[in-house]
């Protein structure tokens, strides 16, 4: 067996003068939206991969399951472990989403994680790793590339023939089959119907083939948002799993944490605007000072005082996953801050670790004072409308000590 490549335990460097603070109250309201709008019979399952979209998985996992989840969805084996040794005691079901390599499978199997597998080369470093640890069958979940072409195994031959493998092996058992859609976040969209039919077909050959998967889930917190609309609606996923009596799962990631994508098209939203977000991400300011009309600030003079003002200096830039694209010279308004509950501005370039805002209508400001970077007031949409990108991205990329608070 090939040399473990990653660490059993985490560690990352992260900023001591920024963090994040985490609201179990929110989180916890979140996850139970979610859950009364998937309805009786589906269960909702909680994603925490990429350390909870930068929220902290140690710290959310516990909340998770206290507001009623079953399973947590990670990235690979080593959050698994992270996520497991978070939860102590309790040995709730955890997915691990992204694909399996080899030297993974020991501690996948040691740990009782559920692999996420559409390879026959899984199923056997799998089985292989359940014959040295001596622990029993190993549970996996099998994923049906439906149309998204980037996980999964697609329905026919080369489905038919991994199950006719599968069923003569004792060392793994087909605890699940799920899919992933490429266009949740869209109402009405072919692409979707399209892998509902070939998932549908992919079901059809495992129950011919003679497998009885205790679980099959399918769609994302878009899928929830977008739950009245007929290709979304979880009446089909309902369906498909009580036609194999098993019980129905969608995961979501993104809507736990207080944000969803925008329904294109004619759609009415089902939970988007009930979620709350979870993130609150805090620095303090480290510097003061005022400056005359006609003085420039920051990286190549972009910006340039057209009056008296009052700058604050914050200890926070690109490299803790401020995004650069919130710079604000005077050409175009860029981003801001929020200080002492009012905006203040980002002037001149974010730069590495340090940005400067305008506090000059706002009173009183001090070294120490608090600065929000995210939440009330400047949201994970805004930083992402700012920087042309996804609300995913921006809470993804920050890089900040994580606290749990009421």
């Amino acid at each position: 067996m090939a040399a473990a490549r990653y660490p059993l335990t985490a560690f990352r460097i992260v900023s001591v003068k920024s963090w994040v603070e985490v609201s179990e109250r929110r989180l916890t309201a979140n996850y139970r939206l979610l859950a009364e709008t998937a309805g009786a019979g589906v269960s909702v399952l909680g994603v925490v991969k990429a350390d909870a979209y930068g929220h902290g998985a140690e710290i959310c996992a516990p909340v998770l399951t206290r507001a009623g989840a079953e399973w947590l969805g990670v990235t690979d084996a080593a959050e698994g472990l992270a996520v497991r040794k978070a939860m102590g005691a309790n040995q709730l079901r955890v997915l691990v989403m992204s694909g399996l390599l080899e030297d993974e499978a020991d501690d996948v199997v040691r740990h009782s994680l559920t692999p996420v597998v559409w390879t026959r080369q899984h199923m056997e470093w799998l089985s292989e790793a359940a014959e040295r640890c001596g622990t029993g069958p190993v549970a996996v979940h099998l994923e049906i590339d439906s149309g998204m072409a980037r996980q999964g195994i697609a329905a026919g031959d080369e489905l038919r023939e991994l199950l006719e493998w599968l069923r003569g092996q004792k060392e793994i058992v087909l605890d699940g089959v799920m899919t992933h859609f490429a266009s949740a976040e869209v109402a009405g969209a072919a692409q979707t119907l399209e892998q509902q039919s070939r998932f549908e077909e992919a079901m059809w050959l495992i129950e011919d083939t003679g497998f009885r998967p205790a679980w099959v889930h399918a769609g994302n917190s878009s899928t929830l948002d977008n739950n009245g609309d007929a290709t979304q609606s979880l009446g089909w996923l309902r369906t498909i799993a009580a036609g194999c009596s098993a019980r129905a799962m969608v995961r979501s990631g993104l809507g736990l944490y207080g944000y969803c994508l925008p329904i294109e098209g004619e759609a009415v939203a089902h939970v988007r605007n009930g979620l709350v977000p979870v993130m609150t991400w805090k620095t303090r300011v480290i510097g003061v000072r005022d400056v005359c009309a006609g003085e420039t600030v920051g990286y190549n003079a972009t910006f340039t005082a057209q009056r008296p003002m009052r700058l604050a200096l914050l200890p926070v830039g690109y490299a803790d996953g401020l995004r650069r694209e919130l710079s604000g010279p005077n050409a175009v308004p860029g981003g801001w801050m929020m200080v002492h509950g009012q905006r203040a501005p980002i002037v001149g370039r974010v730069s590495m670790n340090l940005t400067v805002v305008d506090v000059s209508g706002i009173a009183d400001v001090a070294v120490g004072d608090e600065a929000i970077v995210l939440g009330d007031g400047i949201t994970a949409d805004d930083h992402a409308l700012l920087a042309r990108t996804i609300a995913y991205e921006i809470v993804c990329g920050v890089r900040a000590e994580s606290r749990l608070v009421p």
